[in-house]
């Protein structure tokens, strides 16, 4: 068995562990296990990179999704969410325009989680995943694609 990156979250087998997660989230979790949606909208893609807006307003939440490559994120609109997380883990974080972090994932490793607006304000990030990473890049859905109608 090999180790795991350190930015890699396994899910905990155990259901116990999501008992305070809002009703229905835990049951959404399992259900998202491959939804590689890791924004609101995807506004570029190459054959390297998917360039994403994640914009989420006051008092809503983002659905869960999983991160399988590189990637990092920039906040764009500043504000409070709460993140949970498939090991059962919630966190409540701060966060300023300009803050940026990046994450790497190894060969099977991933993260699987969702974000909470917990402000008074819509917080709003860039996302840009790298898809040359050690794993396959997960599929999306044409819907998520950002659509530019002709004048």
């Amino acid at each position: 068995m090999s180790a795991h990156g350190p930015h890699h979250i396994e899910t905990n087998p155990d259901p116990t562990a999501f008992a305070d997660w809002p009703e229905g989230m835990y049951e959404e979790m399992l259900a998202s296990h491959d939804n590689g949606c890791v924004g609101s909208v995807l506004v570029s893609e190459t054959d390297r990179v998917r360039v994403w807006h994640l914009h989420i307003p006051a008092n809503q939440r983002c659905g869960f999704h999983r991160h399988v490559n590189p990637y990092f994120w920039s906040v764009v609109s500043a504000g409070k969410a709460r993140g949970y997380f498939s090991s059962g883990e919630v966190t409540d974080a701060d966060y300023t325009v300009g803050q940026t972090k990046h994450f790497h994932y190894g060969p099977g490793d991933y993260m699987l989680h969702a974000l909470e607006n917990i402000g008074d304000t819509d917080i709003a990030f860039t996302t840009v995943e790298f898809l040359d990473g050690t794993n396959p890049a997960l599929d999306v859905p044409k819907e998520v694609h950002l659509s530019i109608e002709a004048a």
